[in-house]
């Protein structure tokens, strides 16, 4: 095969390829002779050039599958190769724009899918296949499988958004379910170690890969969750083929981690890998190394969090004090209320009250009295007999003696309520309390000293006994603890 072939799908080699079309279509007739002769005569490129446009045509997309050999690239970026299997093969090639997809690129001896269009290199008249795309070989039907298995669970909904649970801000310990011996349980113990070595790590081992993997890794998961150890699940391995990959989109596994009761991160493969395990977990990791740093905070989200904390705290104690505060004003309020000077006074009012009525009441009654002497001495100047009057005066002397009488009986249970509230008061009264040998400490201002720390060393003070009073300097002040 000649490796500096030009590329026939160059908008050079289209446009020479239209200037040199012939037309399949029947010629204008001409004479008769030589000229008719000439007329069906065809060069080599332009019988390369009809060929190549029959097969382009008429295949224009199509999958053939075989082995890799004679693999060349030049320095073009292209790629030249012949496709074969066990009795023919056919040149093929893949040009740079589209090579660059495959990703890791063939070697030889590989068995890949091609798909793209038959095409005739005019110029040598080399049959080709030109390749759009690559795979390979039953890779194909995998991805099938999948994408058919995908979209299954898809419309169960088992790949919605309200299905997922939201990982723990700080989890105390976290799971992983992955090889023991692979990489990626070393990536993720590192990223944790670094992050977050205050949670706990539990690795519970699995085989990643092959035919068993698939019942492995659900038994490690159905273990997790009967010992409800990790608050957060890492479930995952490195990167692979789609063949090394498969055991994650086992459908009864992609299946137990849907019902999973903990919150699970998936981390399968490289970033641009994907499996259904990835679709149904609570959250994607592209790599195991990004899995850790998702379940795990970073060392300023904990310094923030001490520092919410810290402020969180301080305003729940200045709360507390305030309210103590408040308690201990409405404890002072109430003791003043109840101080024996303020419970006197209602005390002191009604007496003067009552004392204000008794008074009131005996000017009345004597008012009256006098109005009635009065208007007797009248009547008895009206009938100067001296018998009449003798009768009236004794009459009179009578009814004096019973209102004399009548007015004592009235004040006597008034004068007696006043001797009852006298005693009570003087029961109470501060001037009683000092002949029983106290005394009233007053400050400079004249207020009752009730607390040592109310004054100072050097304070005069006032002290007020039964009998008089003293002037006193303080010489010690001992304010209780």
């Amino acid at each position: 095969m000649d490796l500096t072939k030009p590329d026939p799908n160059s908008p050079a080699a289209r446009r020479a390829a239209q200037r040199g079309t012939l037309s399949t279509t029947a010629t204008a007739p001409q004479p008769s002779g030589q000229e008719d002769k000439a007329s069906d005569v065809l060069s080599v490129s332009q019988l390369n050039r009809q060929a190549r446009l029959m097969l382009e045509q008429g295949l224009p997309n199509i999958c053939v599958e075989g082995e890799i050999s004679n693999f060349a690239r030049p320095a073009s970026g292209h790629w030249y190769f012949s496709l074969k299997d066990s009795n023919a093969q056919i040149r093929c090639a893949m040009f740079k724009q589209r090579n660059r997809l495959v990703r890791p690129a063939p070697r030889e001896g590989d068995k890949v899918q091609l798909r793209g269009k038959l095409t005739l290199y005019e110029a040598r008249g080399d049959y080709q296949l030109v390749a759009e795309s690559m795979e390979p070989a039953g890779e194909g039907a995998l991805k099938r499988a999948y994408e058919a298995l995908r979209q299954q669970l898809e419309a169960e909904g088992l790949f919605a958004h309200e299905r997922k649970q939201a990982l723990p801000q700080w989890p105390q310990t976290i799971g992983v379910i992955t090889s023991a011996s692979g990489a990626a349980v070393r990536d993720i113990i590192d990223v944790l170690g670094r992050r977050y070595a205050a949670a706990n790590v539990i690795v519970y081992p699995t085989s990643v890969q092959g035919e068993n993997a698939p019942l492995e890794i659900r038994a490690a998961l159905k273990q997790a969750v009967s010992r409800q150890e990790a608050e957060v699940l890492i479930i995952g391995r490195g990167g692979g083929s789609l063949e090394d990959l498969w055991a994650f989109n086992d459908e009864a596994l992609v299946r137990d981690i849907a019902a999973c009761s903990i919150p699970i991160v998936s981390a399968v493969g490289h970033e641009t890998d994907f499996s259904l395990c990835d679709f149904v977990a609570d959250m994607r990791a592209p790599t195991p190394s990004a899995a850790a740093e998702l379940v795990s905070p970073v060392a300023e989200d904990w310094l923030a969090w001490i520092t919410t904390s810290q402020q969180q705290l301080k305003r729940n104690m200045q709360r507390r004090l305030q309210q103590h505060q408040q308690t201990l004003d409405s404890q002072h309020h109430r003791l003043q209320q109840q101080h024996p000077l303020n419970r006197l006074t209602p005390y002191k009012q009604r007496l003067e009250r009552l004392t204000a009525q008794l008074h009131h009441r005996q000017q009345q009654h004597m008012t009256a009295i006098s109005k009635r002497l009065q208007s007797s001495h009248i009547r008895l100047q009206a009938q100067a007999p001296q018998a009449m009057l003798s009768t009236l005066s004794n009459r009179v002397a009578q009814q004096h003696e019973k209102l004399l009488l009548a007015g004592q009986n009235l004040g006597r249970p008034l004068r007696l309520q006043l001797a009852q509230l006298s005693a009570k008061l003087e029961v109470v009264s501060p001037l009683a309390t000092l002949q029983r040998g106290y005394a009233i400490a007053t400050d400079s201002q004249q207020r009752a000293i009730v607390d040592a720390g109310q004054v100072q060393t050097g304070d005069r003070i006032d002290i007020k006994l039964a009998d008089g009073e003293l002037g006193c300097i303080v010489e010690r002040s001992d304010p209780s603890k």
